[in-house]
């Protein structure tokens, strides 16, 4: 059956934290846009709120872990954080695999329905600062972006006016405040441990910076983008590759099939936005081979797919004796499907100003909460965990690339991932638990368990649980807290000064074809120590204007 083809000023690939925001910047300067999401769409029976409320559990939750196994998603299943009720918007391992390398090994959770992982990350909007963007300025490591916090300013001010964010302004040069609509909560428990970290380890403790509920569920920038007449939203739409013009030069629109039907389509648009996550934009441009274009799109100097990091996660649960039971916040807004969230934030406080390290480079936060765990027993002692999260220097032999066997089941090659940790990572995952364990020590805190890249810490782990239980949580948490447990992958198509060494320009586009512009974590030249989705939206909502500009004058 021929092609079906359609044209549009600009297509966008990828429904989540990009490419909403995309599309709302580019159909309110008047773009005719078509997003085509690879996933399906939401219903209002995807939010019907659980009977028996949902736990966020940073442990075995055995059972719930093995159904999900049963039902296709033993890759999922793995995720250190376990929400049992976030299943549905995740990905069926079985119809989407990956391959990886065994010294490798990357834990790829995602999300393929509409909106992507906006229906299952923690909601927390972090700030880059130049610590980030400029490391290697600091230390000698890696490689700067081709942009600074300044020319982000505008745009991180945008986007947070946009969603509403719940947080504080801290002063913190290593988080640069941003433009809250309301201040955030602490439970007693967490005010308990801000107070002694702070006064004991001179370390800040901050309230989590977050996004309020969207009780829309369908993604804000979307909805905003549908009211100007100017979108046409395409669900269950698989993005194959990317058409050159005959020249090769630039492109001309996408392949992409039909999930339920497996029938190819093509649709033409004078630009293309690609914001499919890091590791899917980067398995398109590898599949884009053509004439032109033999090593993939982008490839021409070999630098496809380099440069793939996460950043190195550690889990830590503990019970802190001091504080009982339950605190209720009552403050903030409630979502009746995922509940309340919030907790306390440990920015990076390692090779920030005057405090400098020589056990490894670039640094490491916590994020955490304790009392936020409804109990039968009001007089238990709070409960708390908080995860680890550092910075991973870039490496060139890092990479995404796609597997010359294996494809999903749709026929589209799969990616095959390499991300090896270093000994910088080793060091930092190390630093990280001995953080960890003085903290909750020097408060008298017991702690259930510690571990990270490197394995469990101490003695006997999680010696609450029975033999068996316990048995099988040792077994599993190597496969569950290693790296791309942070879900903040990137890189693979990393911004650049020159095509020698990176895939895209300040503006996000393609060497090779600049009319196809990258704004997920892919374009990533480091990946901090905070979560990425608010820079994600931030070089968005850059490069949707840059797009538009570009179109309105001359064109590419």
């Amino acid at each position: 059956m021929a092609a079906k083809k359609t044209e549009y000023d600009v297509i966008v690939v990828g429904s989540g934290a990009g490419g909403s925001i995309a599309v709302k910047e580019l159909t309110e300067k008047g773009m005719k846009v078509l997003l085509l999401e690879a996933g399906r769409p939401l219903n209002d029976q995807d939010f019907v709120p659980p009977t028996v409320p949902g736990k966020y559990a940073l442990g075995p939750a055995l059972i719930p872990r093995l159904k999900a196994i049963l039902s296709g998603q033993h890759i999922q299943s793995l995720r250190s954080v376990y929400a049992e009720q976030s299943n549905k918007f995740l990905t069926n391992d079985r119809e989407n695999p990956y391959t990886m390398s065994f010294s490798g090994r990357f834990l790829w959770i995602r999300g393929r329905v509409l909106g992507g992982r906006l229906n299952t990350y923690g909601r927390v909007c972090m700030r880059f600062s130049d610590y980030d963007f400029k490391g290697k300025s600091w230390d000698g490591q890696g490689a700067d972006w081709p942009i600074e916090y300044k020319d982000l300013v505008k745009y991180y001010d945008k986007v947070e006016k946009f969603i509403g964010i719940i947080g504080d302004k801290d002063g913190l040069d290593v988080i640069p405040d941003g433009v809250p609509m309301q201040k955030s909560f602490l439970t007693e428990a967490e005010l308990g441990y801000k107070k002694y970290v702070e006064k004991n380890f001179k370390r800040p403790v901050i309230s989590w910076r977050y996004a309020q509920p969207n009780l829309e569920r369908t993604p804000r920038g979307i909805v905003a983008a549908q009211k100007t007449g100017n979108l046409t939203l395409k669900t269950d739409a698989i993005v194959s590759k990317i058409l050159m013009n005959a020249t090769g030069n630039l492109a001309e629109g996408v392949e992409y099939i039909d999930r339920i039907t497996k029938e190819k389509h093509v649709a033409k648009a004078k630009s293309i936005m690609l914001t499919a996550s890091g590791i899917e934009s980067v398995r398109i441009l590898w599949n884009s081979k053509d004439e032109q274009h033999p090593t993939g799109l982008g490839n021409s100097k070999d630098q496809l797919g380099r440069y793939f990091m996460d950043q190195v996660p550690s889990v830590t649960m503990f019970t802190d004796g001091r504080y009982q039971g339950f605190h209720e916040d009552q403050e903030t807004p409630f979502d009746p499907y995922y509940g309340r969230i919030g907790g306390f934030f440990v920015p990076r406080f390692t090779n920030v100003g005057k405090n400098k390290t020589t056990e490894h480079y670039r640094g490491f936060s916590f994020q955490g909460l304790i009392q936020r765990t409804k109990t039968d027993n009001p007089t238990a002692p709070a409960g708390g965990g908080m995860m680890g999260f550092g910075e991973m220097l870039p490496y060139a032999d890092n990479r995404i690339t796609i597997s010359p066997r294996f494809k999903d089941k749709w026929g589209i090659p799969v990616p095959h991932l390499h991300c090896k940790p270093g000994k910088n990572e080793k060091a930092m995952a190390k630093a990280q638990l001995r953080a960890a364990r003085e903290m909750h020590e020097a408060m008298n805190n017991e702690i259930l368990f510690t571990g990270s890249i490197t394995g469990l810490d101490g003695g006997k782990q999680m010696a609450h649980l029975n033999w068996f239980d316990r048995l099988v949580f040792r077994i599993g948490f190597p496969m569950s807290v290693s790296i791309g447990a942070s879900i903040h992958e990137c890189g693979g198509a990393r911004m650049g000064n020159s095509p020698d060494n990176s895939v895209t320009n300040k503006h996000g586009q393609l060497w090779e074809a600049p009319n196809v512009v990258i704004t997920d974590g892919s374009a990533f030249v480091s990946g901090g120590s905070v979560g990425l989705v608010l820079t994600i939206m931030a070089l968005s909502a850059r490069g949707a204007e840059f797009v538009a500009k570009t179109l309105n004058g001359k064109g590419f």
